[in-house]
């Protein structure tokens, strides 16, 4: 499977976790792809922690404004009804426990809900950012990533990077799996397109309880 599918199959199977009327903070990366698959007859308020909510999706090549930028820097569009603020007002929003849901990317998840997404060995980097009001601000908080690194599990007994927040993540979708981070574990929901319970369980470094409902990831 090629990046770019890996990329779609998570996107929309995210997409599906969100429901009419939620205030949803999308990370840079692959979960911005998520505006993209969000069905018309629902209305999700997209909030972007550089200062606005109203986030659409992705613009048309040649279509971009440069004054439009989401937290990563990346062009986006705006929808009617849109409102822009300053970073006192975001914060103010995502640590008042007003965004139903955060979804982002991650270095490392464990089987306790622990979270890395900030700190990667060998290179600089500017630090966690707004990654750790989010994660404890919001009242959902999903991960979306590809399963593996280099073909090196991200999905841990305990992380060894250090931790944007501990115990923090509800819900884990990769292309291969979604995983829903419990008190007894991490249960096996859902398998990917193309993954079986043996392909989820070799790329998993956790253990994984699978579920008595485990179905087809669902990304039609």
């Amino acid at each position: 499977m090629d990046k770019n599918k890996i990329k779609e199959i998570i996107a929309k199977r995210v997409a599906k976790e969100l429901k009419d009327g939620d205030v949803v903070n999308l990370g840079i990366g692959l979960p911005t792809m998520v505006a993209n698959y969000i069905p018309d007859d629902i209305d999700v308020i997209f909030q972007s922690e550089n200062g606005f909510v109203g986030l659409g999706t992705a613009p048309n090549e040649g279509e971009e404004n440069k004054d439009l930028t989401n937290a990563g820097g990346q062009y986006v569009t705006i929808k009617p009804g849109a409102a822009f603020f300053d970073s006192a007002t975001s914060f103010s929003i995502i640590r008042g426990g007003h965004v139903d849901a955060t979804i982002l990317g991650a270095l490392q998840v464990d089987e306790k809900g622990n979270l890395a997404n900030w700190m990667i060995p060998g290179k600089m980097v500017p630090g966690m950012g707004g990654a750790m009001d989010l994660v404890v601000g919001a009242k959902k908080v999903i991960v979306a990533m590809t399963h593996t690194a280099k073909g090196n599990p991200k999905i841990l007994k305990e992380c060894n990077l250090p931790l944007t927040a501990a115990g923090q993540v509800n819900l884990i979708v990769t292309e291969m799996a979604v995983i829903k981070v419990t008190d007894e574990g991490l249960v096996l929901m859902e398998l990917g397109p193309e993954a079986t319970i043996d392909d989820v369980k070799a790329a998993t470094d956790a253990d994984l309880i699978i579920s008595d409902n485990l179905r087809k990831m669902d990304v039609d």
